[in-house]
């Protein structure tokens, strides 16, 4: 079941703030910048930047995911592999909140966000 209207703009709003504390500075936002894809029970935290060799083209390339799994009312959190799969971050697997999720991302203690 997909996140309703309301929590969809909780999400999002979260993000926001997330994003505009830790993420890239504003002046450099054109060539590096985060965005957030929500569907169904998941979100997405994706890099935005143009492509190195055509920087008229620009790439998203997601880097964490954090999906809401409603019978144990916790989020499960993912970082890419450079194959494209998702796998558990190990060093924490759930967590109870969003926030928390974006706290995780942000210390990143196994370097696998941000390498």
């Amino acid at each position: 079941m997909a996140f309703s209207e309301l929590e969809i703009a909780r999400y999002k709003k979260a993000f926001a703030v997330f994003r505009e504390k830790y993420g890239p500075k504003p002046d450099i936002r054109p060539k590096l910048d985060w965005g957030c894809h929500i569907e169904d029970q998941s979100v997405e935290l994706y890099e935005i930047r143009p492509r190195w060799d055509d920087p008229t083209q620009i790439m998203h390339s997601s880097f964490a995911k954090a999906t809401f799994v409603k019978s144990t009312a916790l989020w499960k959190v993912y970082w890419m592999r450079a194959s494209g799969k998702w796998n558990s971050y190990s060093p924490c697997p759930e967590v109870g909140t969003l926030e928390k999720f974006f706290e995780v991302v942000r210390e990143d203690a196994a370097h696998c966000f941000f390498g």
